[in-house]
């Protein structure tokens, strides 16, 4: 290292630093006062710079990254709002469980509540959605200070990545100069020397998070429950990243476990185990939004990863009244119907395996008579049902908007990473995504379920690996996020965007103000009238329409062409709403007979 100033090596200590703990990618967005950071993180070849004009797009696709991989990804803003519109995507890191590293820059203190341009309180900006904060110390050249800085760095990526894993902010006040020129304000090379030998073999301080596992007696009351029950389920809701990369290690001891003793596994789309390897067990279940709540109560649950997309399921857990088991590796409570019994801290990695190999195998049918077999009659209903819906959608002038979905989930390529919108795409991906071998990492922002920054979560999480890319969105989050589609050309990424047209909030239609109209339209539905085809000269991707009959054709063709494509598809909301209706109607009518 050359002659430097003082921020210039506090800039280059906390990438050194953060560099050697393993991080391997920062989302950094333009600004003077974060000048040393990005200075460093651009010269370290250890990491790679995703570069970002917006800090909310930054703040996302850094999210999709961590979320995608599991692994923390860092992002630099600069002070002032840059850092404030970083806030959403550190809620959703929060309540999804995404590690995620912020860094923002800030003017030096005597500066604060002076009326300074571009100063705000930046301390504890975001308050109790971080799993930590430290304000770093303003550099000052001596070898207490420089120590204290590598230890928080390095503590604060072990932080991030830590059970649960989570956002970490860390603020970084700077004074002028900023920029690396050596002959302002340098430190003298008698005073540098001594500061650049504290560095370690590594990190300065290695973190090591252990593996959560629970107590004898808990197990053994899990073993007894399930071998004494008549009507045993699981219910795999959305995973958790570190549960997604390691998906395999409870996975298979999950599938393994519900066939030696019939207990049907209610799949959520983001769990892990509706798609890839085990998927076509006649356990696994994906239909159950379509009849869950007309069938028999289980008389002992046990569920794993987050609270289920499907709301019916949701409420058929509340009414059954049995022993329901929440697995959670934090311990944290995540079954907003309160009626779960017990809550067992332990990693799914851990618990699954050892319930595998000490649960007995029985028949699967009982005395209430085959409790599996209710499942797969019901599943077998609803491929029916789908099958003709998307026939009928051939035909039809309104569509339901769900055989996109299908269509999708069905011909997305083997290995593939499905990244699928809030509102109605998440839901029709739970009714009509059906179960398949195939390797789909398929994702959502479901920790707060926000409609802001879906098509930059989406890139981030393509980047993160050489798998093809699908993001499948509503019409009003692609507008919401349409500065995130400049990532394509700045940290290039091939995508195809499926753009389920209904021009405006098709989800309101599920809720009882749609009778009330005025203030439906206006106020609700909110139709834009937006055509979105000439965002492809802005942005640089082809953009086709398709009908429901040319859809799956047309994605073919898209997904095998270099390049970003936007496949948009036109629906009527109210007219799909009402035949998603008939769909479930028919399902549950079938399913009770």
């Amino acid at each position: 290292m050359t002659d430097v100033n003082p921020a210039t090596l506090w800039g280059r200590t906390i990438v050194s630093e953060l560099a050697a703990g393993g991080l391997e990618h920062v989302c950094i967005a333009p600004g003077s006062r974060s000048t040393p950071l990005t200075a460093a993180f651009a010269a370290h070849e250890d990491v790679t710079v995703h570069s970002h004009l917006d800090e909310r797009s930054a703040g996302f696709y850094a999210l999709g990254r961590g979320r995608r991989t599991s692994e923390p990804t860092a992002l630099v803003c600069t002070s002032g709002t840059a850092a404030a519109n970083v806030h959403p995507a550190v809620i959703e890191a929060d309540t999804g469980r995404v590690p995620l590293l912020v860094l923002t820059a800030d003017r030096p203190a005597e500066l604060a509540d002076s009326g300074a341009n571009q100063t705000i309180d930046q301390t504890k900006l975001y308050g109790d959605s971080v799993r930590w904060y430290a304000q770093l110390p303003e550099p000052v050249p001596n070898e207490r200070t420089l120590a204290s800085v590598r230890t928080t760095v390095a503590r604060a990526l072990g932080r991030a990545s830590d059970t649960p894993s989570g956002p970490v902010h860390l603020n970084c006040p700077f004074a002028k100069p900023l920029d690396p020129d050596p002959t302002a304000e340098p430190i003298p090379r008698e005073q540098l020397d001594p500061l650049l030998e504290q560095s370690r073999n590594g990190p300065y301080v290695s973190t090591t998070n252990g593996t959560v596992s629970t107590d004898s007696d808990t197990v053994d009351s899990l073993v007894d429950a399930l071998e004494d029950a008549d009507r045993p389920l699981f219910v795999a809701g959305p995973a958790d990243p570190e549960a997604l990369s390691n998906h395999a290690t409870w996975r298979d001891p999950l599938v393994e476990l519900a066939e030696s003793i019939g207990a049907p596994i209610l799949a959520d789309p983001l769990s892990a185990v509706r798609f890839g390897p085990g998927a076509s067990s006649p356990t696994v279940c994906g239909g159950y939004d379509a009849y869950v709540d007309a069938l028999p109560d289980p008389d002992c649950v046990v569920r794993i990863g987050a609270s289920p997309t499907s709301k019916r399921l949701r409420r058929a857990l509340k009414d059954a009244n049995c022993r329901q088991f929440v697995v959670d590796p934090a311990g944290s409570w995540r079954e907003a119907t309160f009626s779960a019994t017990d809550l067992v801290v332990a990693a799914p990695s851990t618990l699954l395996p050892e319930l595998a190999t000490r649960v007995g195998a029985r028949q699967a049918s009982t005395s209430d008579g085959d409790w599996l077999g209710h499942f797969t009659d019901a599943e077998r209903t609803v491929d029916e049902a789908v099958d003709r819906q998307r026939s009928a959608d051939a035909l039809a002038s309104s569509p339901v908007e769900g055989s996109v979905l299908a269509t999708v989930l069905e011909r997305a390529p083997d290995p593939s990473t499905v990244f699928v919108s809030n509102s109605m795409p998440i839901r029709d991906a739970d009714l009509f995504g059906r179960p398949r071998e195939a390797s789909l990492t398929v994702l959502a922002n479901r920790g707060a379920s926000g409609i802001d920054g879906i098509v930059s979560t989406a890139l981030g999480a393509g980047s993160a690996t050489d798998d093809p890319l699908t993001l499948v969105t509503g019409d009003l989050a692609f507008y919401h996020d349409s500065n995130g589609l400049l990532a394509l050309s700045r940290c290039p990424v091939d995508a195809t965007i499926v753009l389920v047209h209904n021009d405006g909030g098709g989800i309101f239609h599920k809720l009882p103000i749609e009778a009330h109209d005025p203030p439906f339209t206006a106020q609700f539905k909110t139709p834009h009238g937006l055509d979105f085809e000439p965002f492809g000269s802005v942005y640089g991707f082809d953009y086709v329409s398709a009908d429901p009959e040319t859809f799956e054709r047309t994605y073919a063709n898209a997904v095998s062409t270099d390049g970003t494509t936007v496949v948009a598809v036109h629906f009527d909301a109210a007219s799909s709403h009402r035949r998603r209706e008939t769909l479930l109607d028919t399902v549950t009518s079938r399913v009770s007979e």
